[in-house]
């Protein structure tokens, strides 16, 4: 008796240890995780402009979603405004032997030698935000905001700002990109036709806060009757909003920026920036993961998709759940 108690007990172990084999395995087949879902069809190689800004940031993160949704993962990386190390990344992309490239280029044309290596390589290379000016060098499709309709938004905004008084303005550019190179295109082809506002300077503001200040001290040194101030992006503007108020010049001065960042849309509300141009960079990112798809699948894609910017002043802001 005591040996059939023995068989039965060991017999049931089994059994307990099997259940749990087969249960376990289950568990695995039934939810694989989504880095490996998102990898059976490969890589997409991603360098953005910078991730300190929100703006790519947002692109980043919605590319790599709805790349998910079509079996593709996404390796997002930074050129942090360094053509050099943006160059070096795309070697990178090209050892790794990634599905396709997507690049908002730190420099519209010194990044053609390396979309160039890519072509060569035989990997397919999108833009995103910004376009490549190199003409030897191949893209497919340029995904982006209609930079050139924005920047004459911006300067409706400006002549809206300024009224019948008008008055001398400044720019704070940044020239190495070419989305920031249609915006100013935009901006100077309205104001330069209307004969109240004059452009009196044309000053280097990087598209970050630090340099915006700068130039915006600058500007008001030179210019201390200087009426308004055109900021390629909410960065360089929110920049120029401090050198305006140390300078306390906040009332005289009316600021028009580009972007729609959180940070932005805030200075919007509080009176610091009068508009913004507003891009829609989720829409980019979801774009640009389409397009490649869809060449991916043998469908011809346009060379250029444009998304139109929205101008947001106060009255939207002061409307807006997403402020404070």
């Amino acid at each position: 008796m005591r040996r059939g108690n023995s068989n039965g007990s060991a017999m049931k172990l089994r059994f307990a240890t099997c259940l749990v084999l087969i249960l376990l395995c289950a568990c695995g087949r039934q939810a694989p995780t989504e880095t490996a879902t998102a990898r059976k069809k490969g890589t997409i190689g991603l360098s953005v402009l910078t991730l300190t800004n929100p703006f790519f940031k947002e692109i980043a993160d919605k590319m790599t979603g709805e790349a998910a949704k079509h079996g593709y993962a996404v390796s997002v990386v930074s050129g942090e405004f360094d053509v050099a190390r943006q160059q070096n990344q795309v070697k990178d992309f090209i050892v790794q032997r990634v599905a396709a490239i997507v690049l908002t280029p730190c420099d519209s044309k010194a990044i053609g030698p390396a979309i160039q290596e890519a072509n060569a390589a035989g990997i397919p290379v999108f833009t995103a935000d910004i376009a490549c000016l190199a003409t030897d060098a191949k893209v497919v499709s340029h995904i982006a905001t209609d930079n050139y309709g924005g920047g004459k938004e911006a300067a409706k905004a400006m002549i809206e700002a300024l009224g019948e008084q008008g008055g001398k303005v400044g720019i704070l550019h940044h020239k190495l990109v070419e989305s920031c190179i249609l915006r100013v295109n935009g901006f100077r082809e309205v104001i330069e036709k209307h004969p109240a506002i004059k452009i009196v300077a044309e000053l280097p503001g990087g598209g970050v806060k630090d340099q915006g200040y700068k130039a915006a001290e600058d500007l008001l040194q030179a210019h201390p009757d200087l009426a308004g101030i055109f900021a390629i992006n909410d960065p360089s503007a929110l920049g120029a909003r401090a050198a305006i108020e140390k300078a306390g010049k906040g009332n005289q001065i009316k600021l028009i920026a580009f972007d729609g960042q959180p940070e932005g849309k805030q200075a919007i509300k509080e009176g610091k920036i009068y508009a913004d141009p507003i891009q829609f960079p989720d829409r980019i990112g979801i774009e640009t993961m389409r397009t490649i798809v869809k060449h991916f699948s043998g469908e011809a894609v346009p060379p250029q998709t444009l998304i139109p910017t929205a101008l947001y002043r106060k009255a939207d802001a002061d409307e807006d759940p997403t402020l404070k």
